[in-house]
């Protein structure tokens, strides 16, 4: 019995390590591999909760522990790889400089940085007070209240994937752009702890009637995925929010 309660916390604990290692990978800057890690805690985190609840062993710990290891794999990580990729448009020569006044660079005991990039980190922050909000939340049931973590985390991952295997300059000179990656950030920030009430993707029973909206969000996913690879992300992301506000069926 006491091996049964500890089963949902070791693999939120996987989760934590998963992060722990993209984080390593996030501050080398091999945005690659740290992707593959943070899905993979992702997978974790969304077996932990279902685990204890099969099981049975739900508790106020494993609630906590569940949101501190998400605030390293969805948080800290996906902050780092902002502050990455803002810091990588800032030094790509066709897109900025660092003439510009946003761009100053502070020195301290032979240390440079560029200032601009910490707006990056906003995302860690964000992502803390949206985690401390839900599990203080106990309506968030069957809905949720402004974008999950885990959602807002594969739209920042999937930036560098984007770079790295779509090929396309248009997209490229896009998301190596610092002014767009600052306007997504602070978008992400707002959408983590807005108040717009998104459905949760839980099926109480799989009739289509109950869950029209969560079958053709699936669907119209699985097209995007297959026409677009990782550039659908962003867009899955978008009509999950659209399909909220359009059909206003978020808390069924």
């Amino acid at each position: 019995m006491r091996l049964k309660q500890h089963i949902p916390n070791i693999v939120t604990l996987l989760n934590l390590f998963s992060g722990c290692i993209a984080l390593i990978f996030a501050v080398n800057g091999n945005f690659v591999a740290a992707a593959f890690f943070v899905f993979l805690g992702i997978f974790f985190d969304f077996f932990d909760g279902l685990l204890a609840r099969k099981l049975n062993v739900q508790s106020p710990l494993g609630i906590q522990l569940d949101s501190l290891a998400d605030l390293v794999t969805s948080g800290v990580v996906p902050g780092v790889i902002m502050f990455k990729l803002i810091s990588l448009a800032i030094d790509a020569p066709n897109f900025s400089t660092h003439s510009d006044s946003w761009n100053s660079v502070f020195h301290w005991q032979g240390f440079k940085m560029s200032v601009l990039p910490l707006i990056g980190l906003f995302i860690a922050l964000a992502s803390a007070y949206r985690l401390a909000k839900f599990n203080l939340d106990e309506d968030q049931q069957s809905y949720f209240k402004g974008l999950p973590v885990p959602a807002n985390t594969l739209v920042i991952l999937s930036l560098p994937l984007i770079l790295e295997y779509q090929n396309s300059d248009l997209i490229n000179s896009i998301i190596i752009n610092k002014w767009f990656l600052i306007a997504l950030t602070l978008l992400s920030c707002y959408l983590l702890n807005s108040n717009i009430k998104l459905f949760a993707l839980k099926f109480k029973n799989w009739g289509f009637k109950d869950n029209a909206i969560r079958y053709i969000f699936l669907i119209l996913s699985v097209v995007l995925l297959i026409l677009l690879h990782f550039a659908a992300i962003p867009l899955i992301i978008a009509l999950y929010i659209i399909l909220t506000l359009l059909t206003k069926s978020s808390i069924v």
